[in-house]
């Protein structure tokens, strides 16, 4: 049977056209690798565009397009004493060969997609290396937690920067339930999320993570309460750190971002940038996800591509001087 997702795997030829080589500089995508069996890469980046996950959530399109902004200032970043890119393989792009028609058919799609991707990302954990995904919606953490309890062979934990817990019901896949799906297969163990909107997560949602004895706090509290966002996330990575852990950080949780669930209230891009240096000290980490930006036009498009080229340089940065 035709797949309705394919996978694009990437070369030399393929970054070449974003490149802009100057004389006496070397950039990451002059130096980075593209088949992570073959080398010592540790971080093997994959993208995944496609928006309907967040459709089939009631949500809007546009996060298929967050790749394409990334890749682009990523590979144009400097290789130098700091970030060096022969610790890295750019793997390739996922993309959807369907549009998105109607809220039945694109939650069985993501159903489809949900196998894709984990069939790609159990082997590259299984080497002991880190895949880190970029774009597509939320729902891609169900198979990014899936992969890594196939491959690690047991439960994972997961800590998530999000407005939404993202814990909806079983009510068929998509950007929403990613979660609970996860937990429902007993691939998710533990799950922490900071910075929930207190108004845009149902009740039930509330009472669901109460029920599973999940970790949870609210935005209102940092910005009303003074809480500490570093000193929550101290707390909440030495609770999930007894086992794997995947890093999630949706970008519908920084205000004025192009996402699919825009904000005007949110976490600044230097919140996000020290949560991803604060949670990447650790040896355990399954997985990076950066999923949501919609970009629509030229400027979002750089706004949601620096971005993620920050939160993935920072990652990387500080995971592998962990590491040493």
């Amino acid at each position: 049977m035709k797949s309705n997702f394919t996978f694009s795997k990437y070369s030399k030829t393929s970054i070449d056209p974003f490149l802009s080589i100057r004389d006496g500089e070397t950039k990451i995508g002059q130096t980075c690798q593209f088949d992570y069996s073959n080398n010592d890469s540790k971080y093997v980046i994959l993208g995944i565009s496609e928006d309907i996950g967040p459709q089939s959530n009631l949500g809007f399109s546009g996060s298929d397009n967050a790749f394409k902004s990334f890749i682009s200032r990523f590979v144009n970043m400097q290789d130098n004493r700091f970030l060096n890119g022969n610790s890295i393989c750019i793997l390739g792009e996922i993309k959807s060969n369907d549009l998105f028609e109607s809220i039945e058919t694109g939650r069985k799609l993501i159903s489809e997609l949900d196998e894709f991707v984990k069939s790609i990302i159990e082997p590259i954990i299984q080497l002991g290396k880190i895949p880190i995904v970029i774009g597509g919606g939320h729902n891609n953490a169900f198979p990014l937690i899936w992969a890594s309890s196939l491959a690690k062979k047991e439960s994972i934990n997961v800590i998530n920067l999000d407005p939404h817990a993202d814990c909806r019901a079983l009510e068929g896949r998509h950007s929403g339930n990613p979660f609970s799906f996860a937990k429902h297969n007993q691939y998710l163990d533990h799950y922490s999320v900071l910075g929930l909107h207190q108004q845009y997560n149902n009740e039930t949602m509330y009472e669901y993570l109460e029920a599973n004895n999940f970790n949870f706090t609210f935005f209102e509290d940092y910005l009303f309460n003074n809480r500490s966002l570093t000193q929550d996330i101290e707390h909440f990575a030495h609770v999930s750190f007894n086992k794997s852990i995947g890093v999630e950080l949706d970008l519908d949780t920084i205000a004025f971002m192009p996402s699919s669930a825009f904000t005007p209230s949110g976490f600044t891009v230097n919140d996000a940038r020290k949560y991803i240096h604060t949670i990447s000290k650790h040896k355990n980490i399954s997985y990076l996800h950066l999923p949501e930006g919609a970009p629509s036009t030229l400027k979002e498009e750089k706004i949601v591509g620096k971005t993620l080229a920050y939160l993935v340089s920072d990652f990387i940065k500080q995971n592998t001087n962990f590491q040493k």
